[in-house]
């Protein structure tokens, strides 16, 4: 029988940014920050900070330290301490367990390479939608590589803030869902679930980057009895080839020295241009006019968008 979606109790508004320590923060990066900064001080709540270095592969030394300098040099303050995947590996191995004494997990001995002759079906976000091979038991010989969550092959239906109504079959558009890695490694998705409802999460506003991730962690936050948050899916900052700005395509970390002139870029990428005395006043100054101006409901619907549209228009 499916789970039931567990709704968010109606308590003080309490958003995140959450970075992956992959390299410095870049625009990109700062136009996230600004984004649920602002809507978590105006609506007089709660925001807090959480490294996202669950893979850790991917974690650069001394990239977590470089960011939190950073959102300080430019004025964020944030709520409770910093909390940092890599030391809550104990709570995502017990949201394991317990979806594996539940039913809605299963072990899998797929490799990439017989995923990718089994299907070529492309999933939603890009990758080989998985078929399914191990849902009902391993093959002979074989040993697991990692652990799969059940998804249903039913609507997954929510109405995002910034992007409005948004539907997903999992099943159909992405497949079982890997949570625990052949690496080792928890996946994302686990993570942010576990952490999300830890930290008493209520209002997710991130990169429109993760939006096809959402309705598998809707499903997940079901299965593990735990509430969902409102969402709403910011526009990502792209370069001049529509490439989304990250370490691979070589985004430029910003520099708190720009001070209100960079988060007045920010706020204008978000629908939010300041006056034109603002770029350069005090930090606090800046920050008293973008959470007193600030409205979820003047952001761009734009999956994407290049700053230098914007200094063109």
């Amino acid at each position: 029988m499916p789970p039931t979606a567990t709704p968010a109790k109606p308590f003080r508004y309490r958003g995140r940014f959450a970075p992956s320590p992959t390299g410095p923060l870049h625009f990109g990066s700062l136009v996230a920050a600004v984004g649920s900064y602002l809507d978590a001080r105006a609506h007089h709540g709660d925001w807090l900070v959480r490294i996202e270095d669950v893979d850790g592969p991917r974690t650069v030394a001394g990239a977590a330290d470089h960011i939190l300098r950073t959102l300080a040099g430019f004025g964020f303050e944030w709520d409770d301490e910093v909390v940092v995947q890599s030391q809550r590996l104990d709570r995502y191995h017990a949201a394991l367990s317990r979806l594996q004494v539940d039913g809605w997990i299963y072990p899998c001995a797929c490799s990439r390479s017989e995923i990718a002759a089994a299907t070529t079906t492309r999933s939603i976000d890009g990758g080989l939608r998985y078929p399914g091979t191990c849902r009902a038991g391993l093959a002979p010989g074989k040993a697991a590589r990692a652990w799969r969550l059940r998804v249903p092959d039913e609507e997954i239906r929510f109405v995002d803030r910034v992007q409005g109504e948004t539907r997903q079959n999992p099943e159909r558009d992405v497949g079982d869902v890997v949570l625990l890695r052949a690496d080792g490694q928890y996946a994302y998705q686990l993570a942010v679930v576990v952490d999300d409802a830890a930290q008493g999460i209520n209002t997710v506003v991130r990169g429109v980057d993760l939006l096809d991730s959402t309705a598998r962690q809707l499903w997940l936050q079901r299965c593990l009895g735990l509430p969902t948050p409102v969402h709403a899916h910011l526009p990502v900052v792209v370069n001049a080839v529509g490439e989304k700005l990250s370490k691979q395509t070589l985004a430029e970390a910003v520099d708190p020295a720009r001070g209100s002139a960079a988060l007045a870029a920010a706020c204008a990428f978000l629908g939010h241009p300041p006056p034109g005395e603002l770029t350069g006043a005090p930090l606090p100054e800046f920050w008293r006019w973008a959470i007193a101006h600030w409205s979820m409901s003047r952001v761009p619907k734009a999956r994407a968008i290049y700053p230098g549209v914007i200094a063109a228009g």
